[in-house]
């Protein structure tokens, strides 16, 4: 992930549901690649066309051994999905969460995402019941 992707992340951001982010995203990237914790990483087409994208956090736990791995974004863009990317960057996360020793990787996907629903189902996900949010 380098700057100059911050246009295309937000496109891929938009087709997610999320518009309006170039404003702030410029400065979210900086605080993201600038955090030894959290990963950014896009991929390209051979034309260097950014067509994909994934937010990985590393979580600490207190009660466990392990810590835990988090997707917070990840998105396809809407004419390459189903070509393997989605899988390429869903593996990419399993090697970071391993090589940091994470115990799991945890993502909250919306329910009106059944696509993205049937996807995780398809690397080994299973859902967990309850996810709690307190809006500020």
């Amino acid at each position: 992930m380098k700057k100059e992707d911050q246009n295309a992340v937000a496109v891929l951001l938009d087709q997610l549901g999320y518009p309006d982010t170039g404003e702030f995203i410029a400065q979210k990237i900086k605080n993201l690649l600038n955090d030894p914790d959290e990963y950014l990483t896009v991929v390209e087409n051979s034309e260097g066309k950014v067509t994909a994208f994934i937010s990985i956090h590393i979580i600490p736990q207190i009660a466990l051994k392990g810590d835990f791995a988090r997707i917070s974004y990840f998105s396809v863009d809407e004419n390459f999905r189903s070509s393997g990317l989605g899988k390429q960057l869903e593996e990419y996360c399993e090697k970071i969460a391993r090589t940091r020793k994470c115990d799991r990787i945890e993502v909250h996907c919306n329910g009106k995402r059944e696509k993205a629903h049937q996807f995780y189902y398809r690397q080994g996900y299973t859902e967990s019941p309850k996810y709690l949010i307190k809006k500020l």
